[in-house]
């Protein structure tokens, strides 16, 4: 039974997160800008694109980069610039989907085995384990197989191989929340495992649920692309960076153009996506204070 000496008890123990932020580094201002880059060419690809993307047109076939088609075309006529802008629609709905997944089932599992019973707590983490010994491209095309390639597909089989890591970050942090006084504190003023967990215990280990999911989309970008490099990712007709790079192949020594670009276009959203993992990590974590 909760006194009102109690529950104020606990609103005095919970400590202020807003305080372990520090201020913002070089590494989350470029981050930023390179992730909100990319989040405005996916929007701009809605409502306007210089030529379409999925027009096959063989008459202009391999052209240089002019002022009508700014990075030239490919092999099929497809204007590249075009196909470059509608790419980074499928590369946030790539990071969303996988991201979304590991995280909405990753983050309740970790915070359950860190508060449930020893024994149960041990058997959850090792089921958990069982996950990690399929290599997250190895069950992308598993599902690719089975049920048919598309981003869809793709992206969900890596957010499931991603639930292990989301898992175990999450269950160290709650680890340490739980031995906190405010936790102690909650206990005593008779709040429910339930309650404990949804007011104080995932208030503080968000800041870890949104490093790693910034970092998360950089690895789905690159998983993306390399499935699609395979033939198990996003489908034709719809672009795609990773699908660019495997059919620039045979233009290599025609046209290097053709997977310069894409390569270009991947290689700065992953930087992006991880300088502003970095970033937020510097700005959120409260251990990093006491290394410097």
């Amino acid at each position: 039974m909760s006194t009102p000496d109690t529950e104020a008890a606990v609103m005095s123990a919970v400590p202020d997160i807003h305080r372990r932020r520090r201020p913002i580094t070089g590494s989350l201002l470029v981050g930023g800008l390179i992730v909100t880059v990319v989040v405005v060419m996916a929007l701009l690809s809605f409502v306007w694109t210089p030529h379409d993307p999925t027009l096959v047109n063989p008459s202009v076939r391999l052209q240089k980069p002019s002022l009508d088609y700014w990075m030239g075309t490919d092999k099929f006529g497809r204007d590249v610039f075009s196909q470059i802008l509608m790419g980074s629609r499928t590369t946030l709905f790539v990071g969303f989907v996988a991201v979304g997944v590991a995280a909405v089932v990753g983050v309740p599992l970790g915070i359950v085995a860190a508060m449930a019973p020893g024994w149960f707590g041990e058997l959850l983490m090792r089921g958990n384990d069982l996950l990690l010994a399929f290599p997250a491209l190895l069950l992308a095309i598993m599902f690719a197989a089975v049920y048919g390639a598309s981003t869809l597909v793709a992206m969900v089989a890596i957010g499931i191989a991603s639930i292990p890591h989301y898992a175990r970050l999450i269950r160290g942090g709650a680890l340490q929340v739980m031995k906190t006084e405010y936790v102690t504190a909650a206990r005593a003023a008779g709040r429910g495992p339930f309650s404990i967990g949804l007011r104080h215990v995932l208030p503080n280990v968000s800041s870890l649920v949104i490093v790693q999911a910034s970092v998360g989309f950089a690895i789905a970008v690159l998983a993306e692309a390399a499935l699609s490099f395979l033939g198990f990712g996003t489908p034709p007709p719809t672009p795609s960076w990773g699908r660019m790079l495997q059919e620039s192949q045979e233009m290599l020594s025609i046209a290097p153009r053709l997977a310069v670009f894409p390569g270009i276009a991947i290689a700065v959203a992953v930087l992006g996506f991880n300088l502003l993992g970095d970033g937020l990590r510097d700005r959120f974590d409260p251990k990093l204070e006491d290394r410097r």
